[in-house]
């Protein structure tokens, strides 16, 4: 096959061993180094769509966006096929990570992604219907996994409220890579049929949120009084989401793997799961559920402005005063 003139051949032994000591670079965190390898292995190479996917690659790990653009579209103007080729998903996230709407629509369409209409005003492909998805924020440090709403193939909003070791807010829009990294599954309908949803690794941070965090300790005598709760703020169009029930700590393996979303508990314990049990609060805990007694002390996440997270609470407890008390409201994120 020929393109541009040139005889389309394998890669030679010095591409490929340049090529592989650049990704256990990667591996190393030595970007800089690999850079030099792969560049070297492009100059090498220069009518390999490979040797351009893999400087793309390099770029994307370094959130250089304008070289990862630049690399990815010299990637697929080299390809050898029309559509599906992962080289466009990295133009994607490029794109998208720079807003070019223009280039992020043609990405996902070449990939062979349907992209309704023409956007908004500015091009932003909308209306995409990708569902709901998990997303494991700061995936290289205190990673935690929540679940969001894809926007697009690289972008979800943040839907539950994260514990503030992860820096990140409820309402925010990550950008996040393109292979899943794990499963959660969600037993749903009479017959008990589960469904799963990707686990996507965060990228960086898309769109902050104005929205602070607090950290609240509840005394929900009942779960129908802790509910109540969350109801009221998802009605003031904000949330709340009680951290004892909702949170548990996994290892990276059990992290990364197919997983239920929800916890074990009584004699059905998720061996996965390696809080400890009998401990409300973030990292330690039990789900409340058929057979296990109910811990009235709640540690609860609240997103919600400074102006209207008091009133909320208060109107909480007052509207059923002998079973609601809240106290210790903190801003943490």
């Amino acid at each position: 096959m020929r393109i541009f003139g040139k005889v389309r051949h394998r890669p030679s032994a010095s591409w490929r061993q340049a090529t592989d000591r650049a990704f256990t670079l990667i591996g190393d965190g030595r970007y800089e180094d690999a850079g030099a390898l792969l560049t070297r292995a492009a100059d090498m190479e220069p009518w390999l769509s490979e040797s351009w996917f893999n400087l793309a690659l390099l770029h994307k790990f370094r959130h250089d966006w304008d070289q990862a653009r630049a690399a990815g579209l010299r990637a697929v103007a080299l390809l050898d096929r029309e559509a599906g080729a992962p080289d466009w998903w990295n133009v994607g996230i490029a794109a998208t990570a720079l807003q070019d709407w223009p280039l992020a629509r043609r990405a996902w369409q070449a990939y062979g992604l349907k992209v309704p209409g023409e956007g908004s005003p500015s091009g932003e492909p909308l209306g995409m219907a990708l569902g709901s998805a998990a997303v494991r924020l700061s995936p290289e440090g205190e990673a935690e996994v929540v679940w969001g709403r894809r926007l697009d193939p690289a972008r979800i909003e943040v839907l539950s409220i994260p514990l503030p070791s992860s820096g990140r807010r409820w309402g925010e829009v990550v950008l996040h890579d393109g292979v899943p990294h794990g499963e959660r599954t969600i037993a749903s309908g009479a017959d008990g049929a589960t469904r799963a949803y990707p686990v996507f690794d965060e990228i960086e941070l898309w769109a902050p949120s104005p929205v602070p965090t607090w950290v609240v300790l509840l005394e929900a005598a009942t779960e129908a009084d802790r509910d109540a709760l969350e109801r009221l703020a998802a009605d003031a169009g904000f949330a709340a989401e009680d951290w004892s029930s909702s949170v548990r700590l996994l290892c990276r393996t059990c992290s990364e793997s197919r997983m239920p979303s929800d916890e074990g508990d009584g004699e059905h314990l998720d061996p996965h799961d390696h809080s400890e049990p009998g401990h409300p609060g973030p990292l330690g805990h039990r789900t409340a559920g058929s057979g296990s007694l109910w811990v009235p002390e709640r540690e609860c996440g609240i997103a919600a402005p400074s102006a209207l997270v008091r009133g909320l609470l208060d109107g909480w407890a007052a509207d059923s005063p002998d079973t609601r008390e809240w106290r210790d409201l903190e801003e943490v994120c």
